[in-house]
């Protein structure tokens, strides 16, 4: 279950940052900010990925990544422009360029998720 079996974007890039933000305008844009180091990041990204791959789902959101070690501007970028402050594992719900749901570390789980 550690593959990623739903459309789930690496986000990899402040341009691409960018057009995520801007899609969160025509559709919910999930993004899940992830840890390759941290246990309970992995634990997190599980359940992300268990949410993302659920067929309800599926086509009425966008889904994406930072990997924390492999992107650091890009997640400094994300909290400067959301206000949300850097933890990791984070997963925020954005709808119209702005933040409208956020949990970090064990509040990120399918239930939670759901509910947002």
């Amino acid at each position: 279950m550690t593959d990623m079996t739903a459309d789930i974007e690496r986000i990899e890039t402040l341009p691409a940052l960018e057009a995520l933000i801007e899609r969160s305008k025509e559709r919910p844009v999930w993004l899940f900010k992830h840890s390759l180091t941290c246990s309970i990041s992995g634990s997190a990204w599980g359940e992300f990925q268990r949410f993302a791959a659920r067929p309800a789902q599926t086509a009425a959101a966008v889904y994406a990544v930072i990997e924390i070690q492999r992107a650091r501007p890009v997640s400094i970028a994300l909290a400067e422009r959301t206000g949300v402050r850097h933890e990791s594992p984070q997963a925020l719900l954005l709808r119209d360029a702005r933040v409208v749901w956020h949990a970090s570390h064990y509040q990120i789980n399918l239930t939670a998720l759901e509910k947002a």
